[in-house]
């Protein structure tokens, strides 16, 4: 019973927080507490929603190592692209979201991870074992999907004139959730069904790569474990948001920011498992873990916050700006270079930390 309750202890945590937030919600207000206090405060709340989040991300390891590959790599992918969509989901349903927090989280997930995730995989990776093989044919299974999602859901808005600013038409609208929902399906059916070899690390014996670390105990432990860490998330979303925005806005920080903390929040047990990976060799299981992350972040939360708005009658704006815009292409054109072999080494890990560090930059320079 014990070892269960210290298993269990994150979620715990993230309910009686939510509950004190909950009570006194008037008295611990950003702008009744002060700045000190407030950035104190989204200090904990930020903890205490990761420390949740990697507790969701073992319980999806147990279910991937009960379910075996290529399901591991997917339930992690999915867990955690539910929180993205939970925490935006939550936030826009308060009334208080901006209609650009959905485009800024999305597009910090996807340039952290393709930029900054690829990077330190590639890098220490390569670092530890000179060069390393994976399955090129999945690699470009994941781009052909991500990049015309990326491009019509991120940038075509912002140079359509049927809509005001980024935002997107009703016909634009119903054309992406669809596309969205039709491209990750058919992958989703290439993945788990009819091509998941591509999908394994070359050279792997069957069964190898299936246990994902942890105390495995049943599925439904794990399915209630998963849902029971993912819910504190989802209510302490919309605190999480508020108490950011204020410290934002006091010290000054840019904007940006704000979807830049949410992204690393999103991200962090994923990147820590796909950084292993790659220190372990099995630089497969790192590129899954990657651009499954990115292809899910834009096939998943694009219909789901585009429908949100739509039904709740809140603007939502999807195209980015130029300065993004260049960013976001010149990252698909490096991603398509770098997995155009089946091989890779510590350089192109340098080179996306490069232009990682550039959309790091931007982020300041455009304050």
């Amino acid at each position: 019973m014990m070892s269960t309750f210290r298993y269990e202890l994150p979620s715990v945590v993230g309910f009686l927080l939510f509950g004190v937030f909950h009570i006194f919600a008037d008295r611990l207000h950003p702008e009744t507490v002060g700045l000190t206090v407030s950035l104190l405060l989204l200090g904990v709340l930020f903890l205490v929603m990761m420390w949740c989040s990697f507790s969701v991300v073992r319980h999806a390891g147990g279910l991937a190592t009960l379910l075996g590959e290529p399901y591991g790599t997917l339930i992690l992918t999915l867990a955690v692209t539910g929180i993205e969509v939970a925490l935006i989901s939550a936030v826009m349903l308060s009334g208080d979201a901006k209609p650009t927090l959905a485009r800024e989280t999305m597009f910090s997930v996807v340039m952290i991870v393709l930029t900054g995730l690829v990077g330190l995989c590639l890098l220490l990776g390569g670092l530890r074992q000179k060069a390393m093989e994976y399955n090129l044919q999945g690699a470009n299974a994941f781009l052909s999907v991500l990049i015309p999602l990326a491009v019509i859901a991120l940038v075509l808005p912002r140079v359509t004139p049927s809509a005001p600013g980024g935002e997107l038409s009703t016909l634009q609208t119903i054309f992406d959730i669809a596309m969205s929902v039709v491209l990750y399906g058919v992958f989703l059916i290439i993945l788990t069904k009819t091509h998941s070899d591509l999908f394994q690390q070359p050279g792997a014996n069957p069964g190898e790569e299936d246990h994902h670390g942890g105390a495995v105990r049943s599925v439904g432990y794990h399915v209630a474990g998963l849902f029971g860490a993912l819910l504190p998330i989802i209510l302490l979303a919309e605190t999480l948001a508020e108490y950011a925005e204020h410290g934002i806005h006091e010290i000054g920080a840019p904007v940006a920011l704000g979807g830049f903390l949410v992204a690393v929040l999103i991200l962090m047990p994923e990147g820590v498992s796909a950084i292993k990976a790659a220190r372990e060799n099995k630089l497969q299981r790192a590129v899954n873990i990657c651009l499954g992350a990115a292809l899910a972040t834009i096939g998943l939360t694009v219909p789901a916050v585009l429908a949100i708005g739509w039904l709740t009658n809140k603007t939502v704006e999807l195209g980015l700006d130029i300065e993004d815009i260049v960013l976001l292409i010149l990252t698909l054109f490096l991603s398509s270079v770098t997995f155009g072999s089946r091989q890779t080494n510590y350089l192109q890990g340098a080179v996306h930390l490069a232009l990682f560090g550039a959309y790091v930059m931007m982020i300041f320079d455009l304050a």
